[in-house]
């Protein structure tokens, strides 16, 4: 049997490395297995404490329809991070992609808000008092003045309309003990530790019978 001649044997192997390397080139590429799922199936992730719409009906958790877009992905991306504490969130937001925040911040804020009530009416009116004016004596400024006067919030700050008094008590509390600490320039701690309970829970109930610009 005749020797292969080396140059002969290179050139062969050269082509079978060309050969495969293209058809792999041609092969469709593979579906990665944290490709980000369906808009639709993150949505039914987020109504299950939250609502489809945003309107959430549990009184301890939030209403998100109408919230400024860029507001709601930062909240989502503090929870990501663990800047903003949560039970439930921490449970939640390792399923969600970062890339996944964008759309679902967009779909709840493009959401129309609905309405909120009180839960103890003869709070209400101290707690427009304090929304609209603050508290002169504890140094508390006025609500109105970051959250407008309508409670439709901002990009910055939230909308406070028709929110769950117990949420919004809650927040404030989380506040007042530091427990939530992703405030700018720590404005709401230093806001909520200069109030009472009672004058918290006042203004909560005033802020849910707010309509808020639609």
């Amino acid at each position: 049997m005749s020797r292969m001649h080396p140059s002969t044997r290179w050139l062969r192997r050269h082509a079978a490395v060309t050969v495969l390397g293209l058809t792999l080139l041609a092969l469709p590429p593979l579906v990665h297995a944290q490709d980000i799922p369906p808009l639709s199936e993150r949505l039914q992730l987020c109504a299950s404490c939250h609502a489809m719409d945003g309107n959430s009906v549990i009184p301890e958790n939030p209403k998100i329809s109408g919230m400024d877009a860029g507001y709601l992905e930062r909240q989502m991306a503090d929870f990501k991070s663990g800047v903003r504490k949560s039970p439930v969130m921490s449970g939640i937001i390792p399923l969600v992609d970062g890339k996944e925040f964008a759309a679902l911040a967009g779909h709840f804020s493009a959401q129309k808000p609905g309405k909120g009530v009180a839960a103890d009416p003869r709070l209400v009116a101290e707690g427009k008092a304090i929304f609209d004016e603050g508290i002169v004596g504890s140094a508390v400024p006025a609500c109105s003045g970051c959250h407008n006067e309508d409670g439709s919030g901002t990009e910055k700050y939230p909308r406070v309309a028709g929110q769950h008094t117990a949420y919004v008590v809650q927040q404030m509390l989380n506040f007042k003990s530091g427990e939530r600490a992703n405030d700018s320039r720590a404005l709401m701690r230093a806001v909520a530790k200069r109030m009472n309970e009672k004058e918290i829970r006042a203004v909560a109930e005033y802020v849910a019978t707010l309509s808020g610009s639609e």
